[in-house]
């Protein structure tokens, strides 16, 4: 490796890691990205977001063919799912957008060093020494001015089990070989609900086992109660309020003892997708040589992404009190790069995050929940219209769902807004725009939208807080 003094080193090459290193060659600055894998991407690319939406395409398309006949289309009655060629498309998928952010690295000037970077105490001289491991042991050092940690997360694991071709986490179950003809998923988060959905399109019986009360616990409770609602429609599984208190393996798969409201119940099934969040990846990356105290494995950082130890920073799935979301990572990579260059830099609103989850139909949101809104003080005022009154919805023949807008009665100020429904993750992109640029509900009322689309829910939403929706 070269001996320089790079002006930043960043550990870690996911959407937080590599997003930060782009804005730094565009900079710059003289930059140096760690990575431990054989590919950039992280995560999010190679086991999570990508590949997983890839096959939620996939299912929405084989579910479209399943009413062939009502688009006049004939003659698909025999059609076969060739699982090879869907996990081969999924793989050319990842493979296309990996070679891109090789690309992107020199495009921008970013040196790429491979091997597990650590940091090895607060800086020397106003330079801070990285440690970086090859995959063959051999070790060097690397010189920064600044260093931001972006190591991502892992799956947690329910405590006793370990993942293998029964027990799966996010990894496995994008590894398998054929679909699975039963399958059970513990946490009804969004990577829950997301495989519940896609399996269940290529035919799996899938039951989803919840902790918590309601199915998607973060969003608004509408939301939940429409997903569950369309979930027993598509014939999807669940029980809320559910404790896991056994997983043991079968010849024929696994067996799940849980119980809901103290009275246990036995499930069987081929697989288990365990979905119940995930953890900081933070052991030995040299915080414990610094002042960072972490906390569960995350990183409290200040508004800038800096952590206690000045000079270096946390981004990403790490940091302490942030949503664990590729696109919030990636945000927080442009802060904190930008304060480093000593450029503006806008810091992020944690009420102006979007959510989304691409399981059918989509979850989109953002802001607060109409019960946070209530809680924290505010007269509420909501508006809601349904996906069936939307032109555009029938012809895409999606009718399931809605546009919820939570606004404040006083002002008319948009509090939060969540949709469940066709395109609900494309969609919520104008409802955090108009967030940002404090719109009013009166501003999207008087907002023309283009007709016939999706979109035009949007305007019909505000006009219903209203009560003055015109296509319902």
């Amino acid at each position: 490796m070269p001996e320089t003094t790079y002006d930043l080193a960043i550990i870690g090459s996911g959407p937080a890691g590599y997003t930060a290193a782009i804005r730094a060659g565009q900079y710059g600055l003289r930059t140096a990205l760690i990575e431990k894998d054989e590919l950039l991407g992280g995560t999010c690319l190679h086991v999570g977001c990508i590949p997983t939406k890839a096959l939620l395409f996939n299912a929405e398309l084989w579910d479209h063919l399943k009413d062939a006949q009502e688009y006049g289309i004939e003659g698909v009655d025999s059609r076969k799912l060739n699982w090879g060629a869907v996990q081969e498309r999924k793989a050319k998928i990842v493979s296309k957008h990996a070679k891109g952010l090789e690309f992107l690295m020199k495009k921008n000037k970013v040196e790429t060093l491979r091997g597990f970077g650590k940091l090895t105490g607060p800086a020397q001289g106003g330079e801070f020494t990285v440690e970086v491991k090859s995959a063959d042991g051999k070790t060097s050092q690397i010189r920064a001015k600044k260093v931001i940690l972006s190591t991502g997360s892992e799956a947690r694991m329910i405590p006793g089990l370990e993942a293998d071709a029964k027990i799966l986490t996010n990894i496995e179950i994008l590894k398998m070989g054929e679909v699975p003809k039963s399958l059970v998923v513990v946490g009804a988060g969004a990577v829950g609900v997301e495989f519940a959905s896609i399996f269940r399109s290529f035919g799996t019986e899938v039951t989803i086992l919840e902790m918590l009360p309601r199915l998607v616990p973060v969003e608004d409770e509408d939301v939940s109660k429409e997903l569950a609602r369309v979930y027993r429609k598509r014939g999807i599984n669940f029980h809320n309020g559910a404790k896991v208190e056994k997983i043991e393996k079968t010849k024929a798969g696994i067996a799940v003892t849980f119980s809901v409201e103290g009275k246990p119940q036995k499930l069987e099934a081929e697989k288990i997708l365990i979905a119940v969040g995930r953890k900081p990846r933070t052991d030995n990356v040299g915080v414990e040589k610094t002042r960072i105290k972490a906390d569960r494995g995350f990183i409290k950082t200040d508004q800038w992404m800096e952590t206690a130890e000045p000079g270096v920073y946390a981004i990403g799935d790490i940091v302490l009190g942030t949503p664990q979301l590729a696109h919030v990572g990636a945000m927080e990579g442009i802060v904190a790069v930008a304060k480093i260059a000593g450029k503006e830099a806008k810091a992020i609103d944690p009420l102006k995050i979007p959510n989304a989850t691409y399981c059918h139909p989509e979850i989109g949101s953002v802001g607060l929940t109409e019960a946070k809104a209530k809680d924290a003080g505010y007269s509420v005022k909501v508006g809601k219209f349904p996906f069936t009154a939307n032109s555009r919805a029938s012809i895409v023949g999606q009718h399931e769902g809605f546009i919820k807008i939570v606004s404040d009665a006083k002002y008319g100020e948009i509090l939060g807004v969540h949709i469940i429904g066709p395109q609900a993750t494309e969609l919520i992109a104008e409802a955090v725009a108009a967030m940002e640029a404090e719109s009013t509900v009166e501003d999207l009322m008087w907002t023309i939208h283009a007709h016939p689309t999706l979109a035009e829910a949007m305007l019909d939403a505000s006009n219903s807080v209203y009560g003055m929706a015109i296509n319902a």
